[in-house]
């Protein structure tokens, strides 16, 4: 299991969410990650996810 950090930000750049969790591939932090941003009503909002490396794994602007 590695470290994944998503971020979430306003139109304006201010940092909504800033968190990390754990994953044992790219595919699953996509998919916690998603999840994440349903629950807590940010998939319309910028948003990226990254992995240890900063491969970026989710993105939305």
């Amino acid at each position: 299991m590695v470290a994944y950090y998503l971020t979430v930000f306003s139109k304006d750049g201010e940092k909504l969410l800033d968190e990390y969790f754990d994953a044992s591939a790219d595919g699953e932090a996509k998919k916690i990650g998603t999840a994440k941003l349903a629950e807590k009503g940010y998939l319309e909002h910028t948003h990226r996810c990254v992995s240890p490396t900063a491969k970026l794994v989710l993105f939305h602007r």
